[in-house]
């Protein structure tokens, strides 16, 4: 009696064992899968970080004063007596007015010598660099100013930084809180994609600071001449472009009527081949 107790005994510590040993297997299985659960939606809510900052574009205050920003652009273009001389003055003037030139071109043409000046002044000083410029030039063949209002897209790109910047500041500190390598590229990705919206912005906002600052306007003056005031060698130069343009004229123009010659030369040969039979 006493070993079939023992037996009973030692069955139904057996039995106890296996059932508590099952019960510690699915704990832990359901721990893994809730810390994986968990891993995969606080990656989700990180991604989820930068869209939501994305629609959160700080309003600008429409009631407010704004400095308005214009860029200024111009065009002039007026004859001469002496080419040198109003250069000199051009070049005078903008020193004067703290500008500095971008482009200096001359041409040569059949009956005129022409310089073309790109410069760009201070926006403050434009129009006094115009007036000074202006000083002896009787009348201008062309006089264009053109102002453009880049307010909007300059608050639009100041906003857009100072979002993506704070959303940078925010992205460091959940990359300092990451855990799993799951987070951590998650956030890296993330991070990197506002980094290079960082750079666009300030890009932007960099070449319209510059645009605003300083204005730019294309100066062309030039001298009306004789043939003969040329010089040999420039008359020989023209002579002969002008000869070549009309050489290419000539060969676009056979060139053109190609089907009408094709057709002549197989008539021709067709009349001929029969005078021989």
């Amino acid at each position: 009696m006493k070993q079939i107790k023992m037996k009973k005994i030692g069955l139904l510590l057996s039995i106890l064992l296996c059932t508590v040993a099952c019960e510690n297997d699915e704990t832990a299985t359901f721990k893994g899968a809730a810390v994986e659960q968990y891993s995969r939606a606080k990656a989700q809510k990180i991604v989820s970080v930068s869209k939501k900052a994305e629609r959160e574009i700080t309003p600008q205050d429409q009631n407010s004063q704004l400095d308005r920003k214009r860029i200024k652009t111009g065009s002039i273009s007026f004859e001469t007596r002496d080419l040198l001389a109003t250069r000199n003055t051009v070049l005078a003037v903008l020193k004067k007015y703290e500008g500095y030139l971008v482009r200096d071109n001359q041409y040569t043409s059949h009956d005129r010598i022409s310089a073309n000046l790109s410069i760009r002044v201070p926006a403050q000083n434009f129009d006094l660099f115009l007036g000074g410029i202006s000083e002896g030039v009787k009348t201008f063949d062309t006089k264009n100013v053109q102002v453009s209002d880049v307010t909007e897209q300059f608050l639009d790109a100041q906003s857009r930084l100072k979002t993506k910047q704070a959303l940078e500041r925010t992205y460091l500190t959940v990359l300092k809180k990451a855990r799993t390598v799951r987070e951590i590229l998650d956030v890296e990705r993330e991070l990197s994609k506002v980094r290079g919206a960082i750079e666009a912005s300030q890009g932007k906002l960099q070449y319209l600071k510059s645009q605003v600052a300083f204005s730019t306007l294309n100066i062309m003056f030039y001298k009306k001449v004789k043939v003969s005031e040329l010089g040999f060698a420039v008359t020989v130069k023209e002579a002969f472009t002008e000869g070549f343009t009309k050489v290419k004229v000539f060969l676009i123009g056979i060139i053109s009527f190609w089907p009408f010659i094709l057709i002549g030369l197989v008539l021709t040969f067709l009349v001929r081949k029969k005078i021989k039979k």
